[in-house]
């Protein structure tokens, strides 16, 4: 799919219009639903194929962050025959309690997978988590990046964000949000 028919595409299943409370505690009036394009299989597979290019090549795992970058992660791991871990937003209480399920972090080059970034809090804790594993993380790669810090805030960590997507990419004319407004 070329890349300005897949905008369109992200753009009539996940952009909304409302009164949405993000992460970081804002309140938005526009939304980018990612479920609504991780639930559609032919979407999906679109975004995963579009986001191949962006993965380093000197990745070993590729880290989705849970819940939005599971999906992302899983397909892309299909595509690209790399190893996925799971990572959970905190280690749950029961099983084996891990915050990473899958495959070894310890010592290996992992790629974080998400779905959209806003100020990148969620990203920021668990590669600061995952790094306290062994991991080695200097990429991050998502779909929209809603340009309201994210790479800003990933950069002074030392990550390098790789987005499909900006903002201003699927809302045409429209001004990049300020502050997490979208």
């Amino acid at each position: 799919m070329r890349r300005s028919a897949l905008a369109a595409a992200i753009r009539r299943s996940a952009y909304v219009r409302g009164t949405f409370r993000l992460r970081s505690g804002k309140t938005a009036t526009e939304y980018f639903d990612k479920y609504r394009f991780e639930s559609d299989p032919v979407l999906l597979r679109a975004v995963a194929e579009a986001l191949m290019p962006l993965i380093p090549k000197s990745t070993e795992v590729l880290g989705g962050l849970e819940l939005g970058g599971v999906p992302l992660a899983t397909i892309l791991s299909q595509l690209s025959n790399l190893p996925v871990v799971f990572v959970r937003k905190q280690a749950k209480e029961y099983g084996t309690a891990q915050l990473a399920e899958g495959a070894e972090v310890k010592g290996r080059r992992i790629a974080v997978i998400e779905d959209v970034l806003t100020t990148g809090g969620q990203v920021l804790e668990s590669v600061a988590a995952l790094r306290t594993l062994g991991a080695s993380i200097s990429d991050v790669i998502c779909v929209i990046d809603r340009d309201a810090g994210a790479n800003k805030a990933l950069s002074v960590a030392q990550l390098t964000l790789h987005s499909l997507f900006r903002y201003r990419d699927l809302v045409p004319g429209g001004p990049a949000p300020a502050d997490g407004a979208a």
